[in-house]
């Protein structure tokens, strides 16, 4: 007779941790489409204009490291434990960069918006003040949170197995012995391969 084996609990971490780092990612990339500064701006024919500097142009940091962040997430399921550090430290430098760079385009936001309305009428002077709306303040948080979603990371994917065989084979090229416990990755692989797991 057999005994079933315990189900593994800790498989779907990693499940809910690229979850996490997805939505940071779309958060990240989100605060950076919307208007972050307004000015004026003199053009030749239209005298006064009104320029709106989105985050994409002021600060084209905060998408990159949201593109960053998402390949973080694609690699969550085949990493191994090193891996995983790497990951943690991408996500970690991402939120990093978002909030100073956020930072320093509200600390000058002339020099931040300028480049913009240069292209867009011609002439390199701003016309008026700057107004700043809510979203740079609004992008130092999302960078402060993927800080904080790199820290859990590390702490969550303690409990993690390693990654599946085909991504990180045993230590000198032998097949790993079966553990006895069910493994879906494994099973896949087999699948893949034409085998039957069962």
């Amino acid at each position: 007779m057999t005994v079933p084996q315990p189900v593994d609990r800790r498989r779907p971490g990693r499940g809910r941790a690229a979850g996490v780092l997805l939505v940071l990612a779309g958060v990240t990339a989100v605060v950076a489409v919307p208007t972050w500064f307004t000015t004026t701006g003199t053009t030749a024919l239209q005298g006064v204009v009104t320029v709106e500097v989105t985050g994409t142009q002021a600060a084209p940091a905060v998408l990159a490291a949201a593109v960053a962040v998402l390949a973080a997430v694609a690699a969550v399921g085949l990493v191994g434990r090193v891996g995983r550090w790497v990951v943690a430290v991408v996500v970690v430098a991402c939120g990093v960069l978002v909030a100073a760079t956020a930072l320093a385009v509200t600390a000058d936001p002339v020099a931040a918006v300028t480049p913009v309305v240069a292209a867009e009428t011609g002439v390199g002077t701003l016309a008026g003040p700057v107004v700043t709306s809510v979203w740079p303040w609004v992008a130092v948080g999302v960078g402060v949170l993927d800080v904080v979603a790199g820290v859990w990371f590390v702490r969550a994917s303690r409990a993690w197995s390693g990654p599946s065989q085909r991504h990180e084979p045993a230590p000198g090229g032998a097949a790993a012995p079966p553990s006895g416990e069910p493994d879906e990755r494994s099973d896949w692989d087999a699948l893949s391969r034409g085998d039957d797991p069962s």
